[in-house]
């Protein structure tokens, strides 16, 4: 396949481990190993999308150059993940002594934490058995997920998620070269919508890029069928200034029109909570953010939506009420009035009336 009909994200991905951005310490301490010719098994977790399988990609290339293929085996261990894979499979490919002048063949297991107990059982002792000829590199989001014995046999590597700075940069190259147009409030829209996963920053980009040459943030958003920020903070405070059955309204609108999830909305408006874009007491953040875990909860285990992000809207309601919120927007901060200053108005009036007569 040539290269412009290649997803941007191979087309662009790193071959080299000096290319790959950020991690720095795991770059040095991996090429530490690669400088004694020798490598450890070894296991790299983190969140998606911060170069895990790209660093286990660029190792084959460093060893084996252009033929690295020949003594590689990838599989996703999300598919591929029972004992018959292991015991066929990868014992077939690790009990073979590897090509050419290669020291050692490598078996790259992506996403291990979905291994299942039996398999990762069955990959510890092919890890000991076939040591002198294959090395393994695991890669998982979530460590908790390996057994500890395979833990044991392996050199640890932590990726932290990517500093926004340098995600940024190389979302503007990658524009730059495909001859795209890439506005500032576009990019920060990308990044609100990948949360430092790259693979899915650069796939947003080329889906805007499709779209428009010129990729602004309400390309972005459109591109995705994602929400505006700005719309759930109209959301919230159309709830309290015009009353729940407008809120509903706009929630539909919101759901129906624009297409998008109950947990899309959550996770905007808890992402807004913690800016500080939606002010409140601490006992008023810590209710919306119980309120919103437990809705997250409901809508995992497959509770009607709307009636779900209804209940979501009373309740944010009834904390608005008890604590006040106040909205920051661009125009300043809107207050959203307590019910105390609505009932402190209606005393005031009936005192008026009383002394009148």
């Amino acid at each position: 396949m040539s290269l412009e009909h290649l997803l941007w994200v191979e087309k662009y991905r790193p071959r080299r481990i000096d290319d790959i951005i950020d991690q720095d310490e795991v770059k040095r301490r991996i090429k530490e190993f690669l400088k004694t010719g020798n490598l450890p098994h070894m296991l790299f977790y983190g969140p998606p999308g911060v170069g895990k399988t790209t660093m286990a990609l660029a190792i084959a290339y460093e060893l084996y150059g252009d033929a690295w293929r020949e003594n590689v085996l990838e599989l996703n261990a999300s598919d591929e993940r029972g004992i018959s894979v292991i015991r066929e499979r990868v014992k077939e490919f690790a009990r073979t002594a590897p090509m050419g002048k290669a020291p050692f063949k490598l078996v790259i297991l992506d996403e291990a934490d979905n291994m299942t107990s039996d398999a990762q059982q069955a990959l510890r002792r092919l890890m000991e058995m076939y040591a002198s000829n294959t090395r393994f590199i695991l890669i998982a989001n979530y460590v908790s997920r390996i057994i500890d014995p395979i833990q044991s046999r392996c050199a640890m590597f932590r990726f932290s998620p990517l500093p926004k700075d340098a995600a940024l940069a190389k979302l503007r190259e990658i524009a730059q070269k495909e001859g795209v147009e890439v506005t500032d409030d576009g990019l920060e829209a990308i990044w609100e919508i990948s949360q430092g996963d790259m693979r899915k920053a650069i796939n947003t980009l080329q889906a805007a890029a499709a779209v428009s040459k010129k990729i602004t943030a309400e390309v972005v958003y459109r591109t995705v069928g994602y929400v505006e920020p700005r719309e759930i903070l109209e959301l919230i405070s159309t709830l309290v200034h015009s009353g729940f059955m407008k809120a509903r309204d706009k929630l539909r609108q919101i759901m129906y029109e624009y297409g998008v999830s109950g947990k899309d909305i959550l996770k905007i408006f808890q992402r807004e909570l913690m800016k500080g874009t939606i002010e409140t007491t601490d006992e008023g953040k810590i209710e919306l953010m119980e309120l919103a875990s437990d809705i997250d909860y409901r809508l995992t285990e497959g509770c009607d939506e709307e009636v779900q992000m209804l209940a979501f809207l009373s309740k944010i309601q009834v904390t608005a009420k008890k604590h006040g919120l106040k909205i920051k927007t661009e125009e300043g901060t809107k207050e959203i009035k307590e019910v105390k200053e609505t009932t402190e108005t209606k005393k005031t009036t009936k005192r008026r009336k009383t002394s009148s007569k």
